[in-house]
């Protein structure tokens, strides 16, 4: 499943989403409760996430 994903660096909320098929609203309120992993604000209107960061979060999820 995470073969759509790219070795190292950052991706955007549509990518996420590709991988790990839940709503915007729903990836939102996880990330504000702390159960996805938070962004990374690269400008004022920009937020990305850490690969590494989307990769654990699925693997902790089918573990």
């Amino acid at each position: 499943m995470t073969a759509k994903l790219p070795e190292a660096g950052f991706i955007r909320l549509p990518q996420v989403l590709e991988v790990f098929p839940v709503s915007r609203s729903n990836w939102w309120a996880g990330v504000k409760s702390g159960r996805y992993p938070a962004g990374v604000k690269l400008s004022e209107r920009v937020t990305a996430w850490r690969v590494e960061d989307v990769k654990n979060l699925i693997e902790q999820l089918a573990a």
